[in-house]
């Protein structure tokens, strides 16, 4: 009896909620399109009969339970989880069938008029290709500037997404979508920032290479790779792309040379590894690399003694250098043991 008064209480409150709907849609023709408000009226007309028969059809079954004496537990809490649980089942299925009809919008406004799930609804217009809309959803239900801005900049509308990302501080974006519109000076200003912010933390290879792809001047990127390689940060790699970056062998060999004489004595050990790597990069670098691998060698060699186990990247292919490294390990051992 307790379930038969829920429901007639629901059914009651139901017709007054879709009085006062119908209303409210029928207001919005002073400011929506008569067809908006047609097609709002449609959905919700469909939404508001599957809600009906449902209804109708659990009290059908409660009178029918109450005919043959039947009484169950739960009281008004399993009808109630029943009866949202149906509706709700019945929403996702009429917004599957919009999407699948490639009805962005309508489905759209399934999921957040009757699911309440704003963040579905922007994601199905997103996906349909309804991107202005999305944006709107992500900037005002959701408060989301990165997925708005997103949906701008897939929509071509750049400036509102170079103003959400300004507003997100993510330069390097910025710079992008200034390029992307061919404003140039605004793109270099944002990169520089971005430059700036690499080296602050002592990422000059990042840096240099913003430089190099993005405002396309590179020798300010050399100039950040040599800077980061005397001071030391992230020493080993900004020389290494240093030397990737002169494409003239004979340019690149004077370099090795050059860079080679102000090398100060404790940096040495990394300016050999660099070594192994010019050495392999055209066999016009061998006889330079080899000979500034044998100087550093012979002069680590008295306080680092397995440094003799680089020799054999500068003669890959001579096994008597190979022979020379073992007997020298082996007469040090030797040493040590007497």
């Amino acid at each position: 009896m307790n379930k038969q008064k829920f429901i007639d209480k629901f059914m009651a409150a139901f017709f007054i909620l879709v009085i006062i709907k119908v209303i409210g849609i029928l207001a919005q023709l002073f400011h929506q399109s008569f067809w908006s408000v047609i097609g709002t009226l449609f959905i919700f007309a469909i939404v508001a009969f599957i809600i009906f028969a449902v209804i109708i059809r659990l009290e059908s079954k409660e009178k029918a339970g109450n005919s043959l004496g039947r009484k169950n537990g739960g009281g008004n809490f399993y009808v109630e989880s029943s009866l949202f649980d149906k509706i709700r089942n019945k929403y996702e299925g009429l917004a599957e069938k919009y999407i699948a009809e490639k009805d962005y919008r309508k489905a759209a406004k399934v999921y957040m008029n009757l699911l309440q799930d704003n963040y579905r609804g922007a994601k199905t217009l997103e996906d349909g290709g309804l991107y202005n809309e999305a944006a709107a959803v992500y900037l005002k239900k959701l408060n989301n500037k990165s997925e708005a801005a997103n949906c701008f900049e897939k929509a071509k509308q750049y400036k509102k997404a170079i103003d959400l990302y300004k507003e997100l501080e993510q330069k390097e974006k910025v710079g992008d979508l200034y390029r992307q519109i061919n404003d140039v000076k605004n793109a270099n200003a944002y990169y520089q920032m971005v430059v700036d912010d690499f080296v602050t933390n002592s990422q000059m290879v990042k840096a240099s290479l913003i430089y190099r792809k993005k405002m396309e001047i590179p020798d300010e990127a050399q100039k950040i790779l040599l800077k980061g390689w005397e001071e030391d940060k992230d020493a080993f790699n900004c020389l290494n792309n240093y030397f990737t970056n002169i494409f003239d062998v004979k340019k690149l060999e004077l370099e090795i040379q050059n860079l080679y004489q102000k090398v100060p004595d404790y940096k040495k050990i990394t300016y050999l590894e660099a070594m192994k790597h010019e050495f392999k990069k055209d066999p016009k670098l061998q006889s330079t690399t080899r000979t500034i691998a044998y100087e550093i060698i012979s002069e680590k060699i008295a306080t680092r003694s397995e440094i003799v186990n680089e020799l054999k990247h500068f003669n890959p292919d001579d096994e008597v250098i190979l022979k020379d490294i073992s007997r020298y390990k082996t007469g040090r051992n030797r040493m040590f043991r007497n």
